[in-house]
């Protein structure tokens, strides 16, 4: 980690910014973020092969919106774009650490300003293409990451639970941020203390810094589409992709993962498709509960994706004539955003 990264919960590098400091960086590097294209939509929507045809129309290179995509080793159950496809057109952010490793949501929104800066430097334009809506959020609306870690602040925290429960912690929360508390469990001691720790730096609670950062961009004056299917359609496109998955070789990529690394890290493991063939390399459960366990988690996921995107407003629904080929969607796409720029 860089000394500008910092983790999820706000802890990195000393630094001398303070948050007023910080979400001026955040408006100019939201504007950077909007300057590109968006394509989007819920799994097995059809992202990948749209994408290689609307970058061609925009002269445009990829960068990869999806969480999973990030770790080298898992194509299959991650559906990344095939080898052909990634000489066709360049891809970025795919393969770039370890699936023992961690990656946090403010580690993947510096690497892609700082591609989207190499990118538009070489003249081309930028498509992020995929299904991660929480990166996609942190990318349109910023992400506040707080002041840095006050390690004395905590130590003093530490020791005064030593004579005071957790639920009294929790009660202090509530007394000055009670939006924050709203949001999280009593026994959430982390996020409680990094709560506590901002106010006490900044005057001000972490849900007013939260707010502050999330600015929404109407869709018209952004280019974020998300593909959309009907459900029934979607559905069958789904069991379509697990069947793939399995015979393309699904468990024997696991089983190679697992024999490498011994076990993957955490987040890794909880992929859909990889923790279930875990449990069935385990002894845990036969091939046809597995598949089952796929589909049934694989429709879930996109219903949770649906879910994001839908709540998004930058977001642009592009329904899908089940008539159309790939090339024609780019095309209607590649039209709106040129109208768009005019």
């Amino acid at each position: 980690m860089n000394k500008n990264q910092h983790t999820e919960d706000g802890a990195g590098a000393p630094s001398e910014k303070t948050p007023g400091d910080a979400a001026t960086d955040v408006a100019a590097e939201r504007e950077l973020a909007l300057s590109c294209c968006y394509l989007t939509g819920a799994t097995a929507s059809g992202k990948s092969s749209v994408a290689i045809e609307l970058s061609e129309l925009l002269d445009a290179e990829i960068i990869s919106l999806d969480s999973m995509a990030i770790y080298r080793g898992m194509d299959i159950g991650t559906a990344k774009p095939e080898p052909q496809q990634q000489k066709q057109v360049p891809h970025h952010l795919i393969d770039i650490v370890d699936p023992v490793e961690s990656f946090s949501v403010s580690q993947y929104r510096e690497a892609a300003l700082e591609k989207i800066r190499e990118i538009q430097c070489r003249g081309k334009s930028v498509l992020f293409v995929g299904g991660t809506a929480l990166y996609l959020k942190a990318l349109v609306r910023g992400l506040f990451d707080g002041p840095p870690a006050n390690w004395d602040f905590r130590k003093q925290i530490e020791a005064e639970l030593e004579d005071c429960s957790s639920d009294e912690l929790f009660k202090r929360l509530e007394s000055f941020d009670p939006l924050s508390a709203h949001k999280l469990h009593p026994n959430d001691r982390r996020r409680i203390i990094r709560a506590l720790e901002v106010y006490y730096s900044t005057g001000k609670p972490i849900s007013h810094w939260q707010m502050e950062f999330d600015q929404a961009t109407a869709p018209e004056s952004c280019n974020v589409f998300t593909l959309r299917h009907p459900r029934p359609v979607l559905h069958e496109r789904i069991e379509q992709r697990v069947h793939q998955m399995f015979e393309k070789g699904l468990i024997d990529e696991v089983a190679g993962l697992i024999e490498k690394w011994n076990k993957l890290g955490h987040t890794a493991s909880q992929a859909v498709g990889y923790r279930e063939v875990i449990d069935h390399l385990n002894g845990d459960t036969d091939f046809e509960t597995t598949f089952e366990k796929v589909l049934v988690r694989t429709r879930r996921f996109a219903r949770h994706q649906e879910t994001w995107f839908r709540g998004l407003t930058e977001c642009r629904i592009f329904d899908i004539d089940q008539q159309q080929t790939e090339s024609e969607i780019a095309k209607q796409l590649y039209d709106q955003i040129q109208a768009q720029s005019v």
